[in-house]
């Protein structure tokens, strides 16, 4: 890896492979602060029973509680996956200061493929967006996580009896 967005995208893909090894949407998150690591974060719903518990939200609350401090400006983050609006909310309500994220989600994206809530200029808080860093290694972790759910339901189907 050539750069530090490409070493901490390295560690966000780390902490999505954690999350496909527990059977969760594989998402992972660092936050980084004056070029130290603060956080990290996978997304965690099903084995928490919390729909909030998306990779972005679990690296902030660690950040949080690792700098004493609810508001993490002078923070980035980086994310495999495009923030969907809730964790993009929680972003700016964070003060982030960056976003820094690999591949696009066309489906429920809020930083510039559905939506893009951080162009709004009416908020209160700006936080800058970097998109693509690692883009095809981060799809190719979800892509190929969902073809092998499928094919686990295909594999289903056919062994039990009808």
């Amino acid at each position: 890896m050539s750069n530090d967005s490409d070493i901490y995208m390295g560690l966000a893909i780390q902490e999505a492979k954690r999350a496909a090894l527990m059977g969760e949407v594989p998402v992972g998150a660092v936050l980084v602060k004056d070029g130290q690591v603060i956080a990290t974060g996978h997304n965690q719903p099903i084995r928490l029973r919390d729909p909030s518990a998306h990779a972005e939200i679990c690296a902030l609350r660690a950040g949080s509680l690792a700098l004493d401090n609810y508001r993490l400006v002078e923070c980035e983050l980086y994310v495999t996956l495009e923030p969907c609006l809730m964790c993009s909310g929680a972003i700016l309500q964070a003060r982030l200061k960056k976003v820094i994220f690999g591949a696009f989600d066309e489906k429920i994206g809020a930083a510039g493929s559905v939506l893009n809530v951080f162009e709004n200029p009416s908020l209160n808080h700006q936080t800058q967006i970097e998109a693509g860093i690692l883009k095809e290694e981060c799809a190719a972790l979800l892509k190929d996580f969902f073809k092998g759910r499928r094919l686990s339901k295909k594999e289903a189907k056919t062994a039990s009896p009808d």
